[in-house]
Parts: structure tokens; C-alpha cells; sequence
């Protein structure tokens, strides 16, 4: 995909994302703004462009935010605000490197990232299950929510699935997701009966379209728009109402969460951490290795259970 002609375009992209796919709130989106705007009238001074800007050009920046006397605060959401925004654009493949990947910030500590349980998940799915006006849709939201959870996809890469890529009922597929970058990612037994109910439903439909004479589509979750598919802010409504069906706070459930979900319950259950950065598409392990937070709690249960010095003497009589 091409990069947008403007660096505001670049910024107004990704603050659209932030609002779709990880339900960011408006006065969040209005702070990043600000924060990247600042950036980028800063680089135009210097002669910088979003495409070219290096690691180095950044760092500039920030000495010079130091300089001015900004806040530790200031200074780290700015650089926040930065790397959100370098991040969306690796991924959608406007540049082929990001800057601010590994730059350190200026002392706050790194959030780590929200997540659900399994039971949470589990509640989510059944509610998909039962959230539809018609039997056509449920199915559709069953395989929204199964293939979601099952594959850590991003919200695009799942919107935007061909129906080609979930024919003959296969074990793995093929996702195509930003920048432009193919991975494999299998399919959970459930996800796969889900899709194939769903398809069915499509060629019931399909039928239906060829004999009025209407076109038929080719992706998994059609919708009415240009894309012709499902698009990122529709979903992320429809996870908001699966999530009030099940009795979980509608702000704590977002497509990217359940992303978070999906990595941290693998690597709870004993996935390497290269797997799991292969199955989320991540380019850098760096990025993954965030979700080792969830290794803490058990590493000490082993520790305390296994290691002969955790136990208490037995004392003596």
C-alpha cells in the first residue's frame, strides 16, 4: 500500500486505526495528535520526511523536547506518541524500517499490554454465538469471534479475508498482513467448523445473488463498502456488543486485546516465544517479548515447588 502524500495524512491514518482497532478514546486520539503534530512540524523545520527520518533524527528530537524543559511525562507520551505512529507505519509497509523501535524513553516504565482470561474469551465466543437478528448472522460472528481468538490476527488481516483462503477446510492458512508480509497460521478445530458453517451459509447466499443477476463476493466477511469487506470500525462494534452480551465491560474488550489474549495464553500454556513472534507476524521479537509478564507468576510456582531450598526443614523433635 502506498504511503499517503502528506505527513497529516500519515498521522490522521493511524489515529483511525487507533480508534478501530484498539478502541483508543477520542481525547487519547486528540493527545497523539498533538504529540505527532508537534514531531512533524519539528522534522519540516530540520528537513526531515516521515518516509527517511532516522533512529537518529528522532533522538534529536527528543533532546531537544529535553531542552526545552518538557516534563519526563511529556517526554515520554511524545515518544509514544512517535513510535505508535512509526509502528502503524512498518506495518501497513510505508517504510521498510522503524526508527523509534529501540529507542529508550526518558525513564516511564512500559505498560504492559491489557488481556483477557480464557474465561473471559470463552464468554465472548459464546456470545457471539447467540448476537444476530438472523441465523445468518450469528453464524458470521461465530466465525468472527472463533477465528479471532484462534489465530491473534490483526483486525484488518481478518476482515479482510478472502473466502479462497478457509476453502477445503484447511488445518493452516495463509494471511497476507501488513506491509505486505504472508505467514502461516493454523486453524483450532472449532475456528475451522465455525468457518465452515459460516461458508456455507455464503454459498446458500451465493446462489441467491447469481440468480438475480447481483455480483458475488469474494471475501469471507463481506460488507457494503469499497473494500467489500467488513471494515475495522464495523467489527470493532460488533465485539463491543458481544462483550455487553457477556457480561464483561465493554471497555476492556477491543480487537487488539483479544490480539493480547491470544499471545499470552499461548505462551502461559508453554509456546515459545519464536513461535508465538512467527504466528503474530511480529518482524522483531523485541516486540513479542513483552508477553513474558505472564511467565512470571509461574516460573515463581516452579521455583517455590520444585527447588529443594524453597522447602521449609522439617523440625526436629
Amino acid at each position: 500500500m502506498a504511503a499517503p502524500a502528506t505527513a497529516e495524512a500519515w498521522v490522521s491514518a493511524w489515529l483511525d486505526a487507533l480508534a478501530a482497532e484498539a478502541g483508543a478514546a477520542m481525547n487519547t486520539r486528540l493527545s497523539y495528535g498533538r504529540d505527532a503534530l508537534d514531531f512533524i512540524g519539528w522534522a519540516d523545520r530540520k528537513g526531515h520526511a516521515l518516509a527517511s527520518v532516522t533512529r537518529a533524527g528522532i533522538e534529536d528530537y527528543l533532546i531537544f523536547c529535553d531542552a526545552q524543559g518538557l516534563s519526563k511525562a511529556t517526554r515520554a507520551r511524545r515518544l509514544s506518541a512517535i513510535r505508535g505512529l512509526f509502528r502503524f507505519a512498518f506495518d501497513e509497509g510505508w517504510r521498510a524500517d522503524n526508527p523509534a523501535l529501540r529507542i529508550s524513553g526518558p525513564g516511564r516504565a512500559q505498560r504492559l499490554p491489557k488481556t483477557l482470561s480464557p474465561q473471559d474469551c470463552t464468554l465472548l465466543i459464546e456470545a457471539a454465538r447467540a448476537h444476530g437478528k438472523t441465523p445468518a448472522e450469528r453464524l458470521r460472528n461465530a466465525a468472527l469471534m472463533e477465528l479471532l481468538y484462534a489465530t491473534g490476527l490483526r483486525v484488518t488481516e481478518l476482515v479482510s479475508l478472502p473466502q479462497s483462503a478457509l476453502r477445503g477446510d484447511p488445518r493452516m492458512i495463509l494471511v497476507r498482513g501488513k506491509g505486505d508480509k504472508e505467514r502461516l497460521v493454523p486453524l483450532s478445530a472449532p475456528a475451522r467448523a465455525a468457518a465452515q458453517a459460516w461458508l456455507a451459509e455464503l454459498d446458500s447466499q451465493a446462489e441467491a445473488l447469481r440468480k438475480s443477476g447481483e455480483a458475488v463476493p469474494k471475501h469471507l466477511f463481506p460488507g457494503s463498502g469499497k473494500a467489500g469487506h467488513l471494515s475495522r470500525q464495523a467489527f470493532f462494534l460488533l465485539l463491543k456488543a458481544f462483550a455487553l452480551d457477556a457480561g464483561i465491560n465493554p471497555a476492556q474488550v477491543t480487537p487488539h486485546v483479544l490480539r493480547h489474549a491470544f499471545a499470552t495464553h499461548l505462551l502461559q500454556g508453554g509456546a515459545d516465544l519464536r513461535v508465538i513472534q512467527t504466528l503474530l507476524g511480529h518482524a522483531d521479537v523485541a516486540t513479542t517479548e513483552i508477553y513474558t509478564h505472564v511467565l512470571d507468576e509461574h516460573l515463581r510456582d516452579l521455583v517455590l515447588t520444585h527447588h529443594p531450598l524453597a522447602h521449609k526443614p522439617k523440625s526436629r523433635p
